[in-house]
This record gives C-alpha cells, structure tokens and sequence, in this order.
C-alpha cells in the first residue's frame, strides 16, 4: 500500500475502499445542489479532491457498474488517466447515454478511481518483430470460429 497526498475540498470524507479485496475507492460528486444529465449530454462533474501521486503511479477514473446498467451513466474518456504531475482538481467527465433525463445529487457516487503502477517506455526501432501463434490476428481473432 503507497501514501497518497489528498487534499479534500468537499464537504464529503475522503473515497474508501467499499471491502477489503476492492480494487477502487468511490469518487462522490462535489456539487451544491442536485443537476441532470439529458440524454447524450455530458458534463465535467467535480470530486474537490486533489492528490499527489508518487512518480511511477496514475489514477484511473472509471465508470461504476450500477450507474451503467441502472441510468445509462458513464465516464466518457474511460479510464480516464490522472498524471503524477496533475495537482489540479480531479474531474470526472460523465456522459447520460440512456434516452432518459438522469439526475446526479451532491454527494452521490460518480466513479471509481484505481491506483496502478506504471512502466514507461524507450522505443527501440527493429525491422521486425518475433513471431507468435496469434500473428498480426487483431479484432476478433481469437473468439468463435
């Protein structure tokens, strides 16, 4: 388990791991008063969290089940990708996909945020790769026959 630096601007305690083996903490909607999403429309929705990651970590922010299959709510850039470097405040852009006005209420859970340690990468130019079973199969390949 890494530290993380928060600062928490909303009137809300900090995100928790809902059980012991869960993989993101809870992100809640930091507003003052309840807003609604019509179909297709999306909005920037606030956390009032601002954290400070250890160099060689990201945040990802990604869509809760239940809001998915329940409201047809989901973070559109999913996951969406919170740099080490990012001190700003952290935003979750939701999208209504249902054909149904949904609304969002201060304090309701909005996304999930997951924690993962990172590799970066040097690229090494080749005129080849090695070979593998799959090949160049891409979409697809390896389902039904």
């Amino acid at each position: 388990m890494i530290q993380l630096a928060v600062i928490n601007e909303s009137p809300y305690e900090l995100p928790a791991y809902a059980t012991a083996s869960s993989a993101g903490l809870d992100l809640k909607a930091a507003l003052d008063q309840t807003i609604t999403l019509r179909p297709l429309e999306r909005k920037i929705i606030g956390t009032g969290l601002k954290i400070a990651l250890p160099e060689g970590y990201e945040a990802q922010v990604r869509p809760r089940s239940g809001l998915a299959a329940k409201h047809g709510l989901t973070v559109l850039n999913a996951p969406g990708t919170i740099d080490a470097d990012y001190r700003g405040e952290i935003g979750v852009i939701l999208v209504n996909l249902s054909n149904e006005a949904v609304e969002i209420n201060p304090g309701e859970r909005i996304a999930q945020l997951v924690v993962a340690q990172y590799t970066q990468v040097d690229w090494q130019v080749v005129e080849s790769l090695d070979s593998t079973d799959r090949g160049e199969g891409g979409f697809g390949s390896t389902g039904k026959k």
